[in-house]
């Protein structure tokens, strides 16, 4: 009776360590476009702690060279019917890792591909999450009580693709996000979305005037999304990508390009004054 306690107890611990090997590499290459099986493997992601609302695990990969001073958290999919999004945070792990330069080694980069797995899986892709919530609606800016669901009865007319929930962080996918920007505080976060083609950006320093062929264009915040809660009312800088098209990515050409701008600009705007900068998370 004790050793067949001790093998269940040991398989339990085994199934419950992450692993590379049961990274979502079938659905990922059947789902994304532009994702090969060979680049999928190569980002090693890892699965989280955290699981969605039908219990798809949300996973995530670390590049930590050992001198970095920047921290920067990469999001893709939050809204699950944006498929490019996951595509191109998946090439940026390729390229975070291939593409060393001197000011790319001085960042800690972590990447959460499809932060909306149950929505990017299903058939066909929901912007919403299992239980109908638009995750960029459910963070807890300030009067979200007050604001959310008037701004969605009367601006979107009561849209269900932006339905906020009934309370900021009531999803375990924005839950597990915002624990990680109070746990990783990132000084810069990088959030990718599509099919507009333009680039947004909320929070203290100058954003950057364009990345790749995206100009800026700011669009303006809403309760309860990303870039309110994190860029306006927490002082960390969110820098939100609008891809073109949502069921193709640009060329590669196009995404390295759009990386490169990217570091670029963090190379003049992330100062060792903004470093100093505590964001304002708990």
């Amino acid at each position: 009776m004790r050793t067949s306690c001790c093998l269940a107890l040991l398989l339990a611990t085994l199934l419950a360590v992450p692993t590379h090997a049961a990274a979502p590499c079938d659905e990922f290459v059947r789902k994304l476009p532009n994702v090969k099986r060979s680049l999928c493997e190569a980002a090693k992601l890892e699965a989280t702690s955290a699981r969605s609302v039908k219990g798809q695990p949300l996973w995530m990969r670390d590049i930590q060279p050992d001198d970095a001073r920047l921290r920067v958290l990469v999001l893709g999919a939050i809204h699950g019917d944006e498929l490019s999004s996951a595509s191109v945070a998946l090439h940026w792990i390729q390229l975070a890792e291939q593409m060393a330069t001197p000011w790319s080694q001085a960042i800690h980069w972590r990447f959460v591909p499809a932060l909306n797995p149950d929505g990017l899986l299903s058939t066909p892709p929901r912007r919403v999450n299992a239980n109908g919530v638009d995750l960029n609606r459910n963070f807890p800016t300030p009067n979200w009580e007050r604001d959310a669901k008037v701004y969605w009865e009367k601006r979107t007319r009561k849209d269900p693709r932006r339905w906020p929930g009934t309370r900021p962080l009531s999803e375990p996918e924005s839950a597990f996000l915002h624990s990680e920007m109070q746990r990783f505080k990132p000084n810069l976060i990088v959030s990718i979305h599509a099919p507009y083609g333009v680039l947004d950006f909320d929070g203290p320093s100058v954003p950057p005037s364009r990345l790749g062929r995206l100009y800026l264009d700011q669009v303006g915040i809403f309760p309860g999304s990303l870039g309110n809660y994190g860029g306006v009312h927490k002082g960390v800088p969110v820098v939100t990508i609008e891809l073109p098209n949502a069921t193709r990515t640009p060329l590669d050409a196009e995404m390295r390009q759009m990386w490169l701008d990217l570091l670029r600009w963090m190379s003049e705007r992330m100062t060792p004054v903004e470093l100093q900068r505590s964001p304002r998370l708990p």
